[in-house]
């Protein structure tokens, strides 16, 4: 995916008033606009133009485009960093992934899922009875799923301020995580959306979770996977082994004869639940260092005596 410089496509600077971005868009709209413009590439520019406006007139897609930070140039290869639009706390509305397709593939994916749709049907749909629901998307700790904390949670608020500059307003909630809590999983807290018309009950405030990176965890829905570190004697005789998981441990037993890459399953020991998930070993044999007499006599008598050549059973 190509990086898009929005900024760059419309000519102003990245502290550009509202004013300021309206009158760029205008001044390009009149120059390249298919009924009346002559330039041979004026369809594309203003599709590009139109995706640049779309985002950087709207406080809540240019605060989010603007927390990716400023180290990019157009038309570079881009990845969005792990969790770049955690903590943003957004209204309800937004652009249809079906018509943030009409953009291009970095738009889509950036800012095709801000407003009601990624969250799944979790949205009200009696909006006139009560006030608009809001979302934001938060990131845990793998433990919380475990222990189910009370978090102290501060979400940024975009608001457009008198000189037409987007302005992030900081707003702290206290919010029980439930144990069990998966990736992509919503966290509802009634009342907390935007106020409802005319003394309506305001809306509710919807948190999708993600999980920050894990040094040792990789998760996969309810499984969790990792590497497990064995000595060469646990693997060649087999051994019951210690794992520590994000809250507690278990004994795993290692087969006889185990090699690095092979796989063991336990059973109910990932992420809690009324069906938990499994936890996935993949085993790692770590060779002991030669770095004393004593180890490099071993390790040549075992040359001598076990007479192993691991190149014959792989036919190298």
């Amino acid at each position: 995916m190509e990086y898009v410089d929005y900024y760059g496509v419309l000519g102003v600077e990245r502290d550009a008033t509202a004013d300021e971005i309206k009158k760029a868009f205008r001044k390009l709209a009149r120059k390249y606009h298919p009924d009346v413009s002559k330039e041979p590439d004026a369809e594309a520019r203003m599709q590009e133009i139109n995706e640049a406006y779309a985002v950087l007139s709207d406080p809540e897609r240019k605060a989010a485009f603007d927390n990716l930070g400023k180290g990019y140039a157009g038309g570079q290869d881009f990845t969005p960093p792990p969790g770049w639009d955690s903590g943003f706390e957004f209204s309800g509305e937004g652009m249809s992934p079906e018509d943030a397709a009409r953009f291009s593939a970095f738009f889509s994916q950036m800012f095709g899922g801000m407003g009601g749709d990624p969250f799944h049907g979790h949205g009200r749909s009696h909006r006139h009875t009560q006030g608009q629901d809001h979302h934001a998307r938060i990131q845990l700790d793998l433990e919380d799923s475990f222990t189910g904390p009370t978090r102290q949670l501060s979400l940024q608020v975009p608001m457009m301020d008198t000189h037409g500059r987007v302005q992030l307003n900081t707003r702290t909630l206290q919010v029980k995580i439930p144990v069990g809590i998966r990736a992509g999983q919503i966290i509802r807290l009634a009342g907390q959306g935007h106020a409802g018309p005319s003394g309506t009950p305001a809306g509710d405030l919807l948190l999708e979770v993600s999980f920050r990176p894990h040094p040792r965890f990789q998760i996969d829905g309810r499984d969790l996977s990792m590497e497990l570190p064995v000595s060469p004697w646990e693997a060649a005789l087999g051994a019951v082994v210690p794992v520590s998981l994000p809250v507690g441990s278990v004994k795993v037993r290692i087969p006889a004869g185990a090699q690095s890459g092979q796989s063991l399953t336990v059973r109910g020991k990932g992420l809690p639940g009324s069906q938990p998930g499994d936890l996935m070993l993949k085993l790692k044999v770590v060779l002991p260092k030669a770095d004393t007499d004593e180890a490099k006599a071993l390790y040549e008598r075992m040359a001598t005596e076990l007479a192993f050549d691991p190149r014959a059973t792989t036919g190298g």
